[in-house]
């Protein structure tokens, strides 16, 4: 069974192109930005079993290119998803918008629970 071991959120736009995936993109560099996956080689796990599912938010799902979004996760097998949420942010002429995407990067691995055990940190 699978379990989920990282949740990261992240934030990325694109001020003038009208690009959700260039959006989506920067907002997946945002959140993996914040982890160190440390416990791969910690714990000798391979980093192949894990996978990686991306939701994106953004005011136009299917304008995102998920392929593109799902290369730029360096580890584990990739399933990007999108849905409507986001901002787009008109520009004050109403000649373009700066488009806002976000997203949730969860990370699930296969792990055998009766292998670890939470122990807690007592005071000397």
């Amino acid at each position: 069974m699978n379990h989920r071991i990282i949740l990261e959120t992240g934030i990325g736009t694109d001020l003038y192109g009208l690009d959700y995936t260039k959006a989506a993109i920067r907002a997946v560099n945002d959140a993996i930005r914040h982890s160190s996956l440390t416990l791969f080689t910690e714990l000798g796990l391979d980093h192949t079993q894990m996978v990686v599912e991306v939701t994106v938010g953004v005011q136009d799902p299917d304008a995102v290119d998920t392929t593109r979004v799902a290369a730029e996760l360096p580890r584990g097998r990739a399933k990007v998803i999108t849905t409507k949420g986001g901002q787009n942010i008109p520009s004050p002429d109403g000649s373009t918008a700066s488009i806002i995407a976000t997203v949730a990067v969860e990370a699930y691995y296969p792990l055998n629970k009766s292998t670890y055990r939470l122990t807690l940190k007592t005071k000397d």
